[in-house]
């Protein structure tokens, strides 16, 4: 299946970074790690409206929340 979605300049230039800063291959594969990172955040949030998501650190004290939509 092909898609096309136009996005802006600060989007594709975030798109680029993520390709040079991460093992990610393509602009592609970024975008389709990040689907599949939001589909199994979303099921988990369905399974368990009480979880969430957060950043720690190496002494698990919290630094971020993250609140999905």
């Amino acid at each position: 299946m092909r898609y096309t979605i136009d996005f802006d300049d600060q989007f594709d230039e975030t798109l680029a970074e993520l390709v040079k800063t991460t093992d990610a291959t393509t602009k592609a594969d970024v975008i389709r790690r990040a689907v599949a990172s939001y589909s199994y955040l979303k099921k988990q949030q369905r399974q368990n409206k009480d979880a969430r998501v957060t950043i720690t650190d190496q002494d698990n004290k919290v630094l971020k929340e993250i609140v999905l939509p």
